[in-house]
């Protein structure tokens, strides 16, 4: 744990010139539960009515700017864009330098927009909580969101205090604190494999293969590829968390090629290739286009089969066009992949509702992917046909038998077979 857990060291985030009375009643309300802050003024325009600990001034200096250059530019983006670099540089430093704990950050759009920038440079672990006047919008793109983020609605809050906007500012304050004090950063003391995956009524491989990897000695995350499971795979990908990964659902990449606002983002099966990590890929629901089931699916897809998940989401089957296109994207991304690289082709099912007599059963459509797939994917990408669905307990070993064989050959490295410390 970084710093002291009886008095956690929050860097509070905002712009001092118009959001003084916020940052004033946040740091009182962090200061009278325990905790210590610094406040990191980022505005640009105004005086502030207090002094902060950071001065926008040595935010603009950290962006090798000075804070009348930006002024002058008369636009209050690309300063804003400026600042968001420095503020992002020192929140870095100043975690490096064991200084902070957590960080906290309030804005509108353009607060929450620097804000993001400035926490994704915190790894995982350290307390990060954004209160926005967006959250939860579409507005926020799935790629700007860390892992570990926490978001709150900012009601009420944008242009001075009152008692709505200090029952959110109060409880994002009591937030950092009980995050920061309780805080447990993994500590990747054994190699960690991460699984991609759906619900089990959906995809359930990863009921086997989890106990089967933890046996070898690995720890094992399974990610729910809903968008947001999937933007946090892949950035731990990117930054070579995994020791191998067992990317499994794809819907995702089906989601964001058919326009689906349930998208983790258009690097979705880039970040193990780029950062070469091992990896064992299979078309795990690339079969369906997920939609809010509050709404209604795009033109493109309201006639195909569908089915209601629950309350918040339902799938539409894809159309030919649109199976073939991401059966092309997946050989794409996995080529240009640096390290060892499976692709499993399970030519009875992707997903439990293509079965025969569930809602999304097309086979026509299935045998069309696969032979798009089998035609596009090129060495040194390993090609597995599977006569089994990817349900079936014959899928699971034979992922088992591809990661066994790495492991033996040194591409993977070897599990722990401590136990894990609890």
């Amino acid at each position: 744990m970084i710093g002291s857990k009886a008095s956690p060291r929050v860097l509070l985030i905002g712009t001092a010139d118009t959001k003084a009375d916020e940052l004033l009643f946040m740091r009182r309300c962090i200061e009278g539960g325990g905790g210590s802050v610094l406040v990191m003024d980022v505005g640009i325009l105004g005086q502030t009515p207090f002094k902060p600990e950071i001065a926008n001034v040595e935010v603009a200096a950290a962006a090798g700017v000075n804070l009348q250059e930006l002024a002058a530019l008369g636009d209050e983006n690309q300063a804003m864009l400026q600042m968001a670099q420095g503020a992002t540089r020192l929140v870095a430093s100043l975690h490096e330098q064991g200084r902070i704990d957590g960080v906290l950050a309030l804005g509108g759009t353009m607060g929450t927009d620097l804000a993001l920038d400035a926490v994704a440079a915190l790894p995982i672990g350290v307390p990060k909580v954004v209160v926005s006047t967006i959250a939860y919008s579409h507005l926020v793109p799935p790629q700007r969101i860390p892992a570990d983020l926490i978001m709150m609605l900012w009601s009420g809050g944008l242009y001075g205090l009152n008692s709505l906007c200090r029952s959110s500012l109060a409880q994002a304050a009591g937030a950092i604190l009980g995050a920061c004090l309780h805080a447990q950063p993994p500590r990747f003391d054994r190699p960690l494999v991460g699984i991609t995956s759906l619900g089990s009524s959906v995809l359930s491989y990863m009921k086997r293969l989890k106990p089967a990897l933890e046996a070898r000695g690995y720890e094992v995350a399974v990610f729910h590829t809903t968008g947001m499971g999937g933007r946090s795979f892949e950035e731990l990908a990117e930054q070579g968390r995994f020791a191998a990964v067992f990317d499994f659902s794809l819907q995702e990449l089906a989601n964001h090629l058919g326009g689906s606002c349930v998208t983790a983002g258009a690097s979705r099966l880039t970040g193990a290739g780029r950062a070469g990590v091992p990896q064992i890929v299979a078309p795990g629901a690339t079969d369906m286009v997920d939609y809010p089931a509050w709404s209604v699916p795009s033109a493109r897809f309201e006639s195909r089969p569908s089915h209601a998940h629950n309350r918040l989401i339902a799938s539409s089957m894809g159309d030919a066009a649109l199976r073939e296109e991401v059966a092309r994207e997946i050989a794409t991304r996995l080529h240009d992949a640096r390290a060892a690289t499976c692709l499993l082709l399970p030519h009875a099912g992707i997903e439990e509702w293509d079965r025969a007599g569930q809602p999304l059963h097309d086979p026509d459509g299935l045998a069309a992917f696969m032979a798009v797939a089998r035609a596009e994917t090129k060495a040194p990408t390993e090609v597995i046909e599977l006569d089994a669905h990817i349900n079936d307990c014959a899928f699971s070993d034979a992922a088992l038998a591809v990661f066994d064989r790495w492991v033996a050959a040194g591409i993977v490295v070897a599990g722990v077979c401590a136990p894990l410390q609890p």
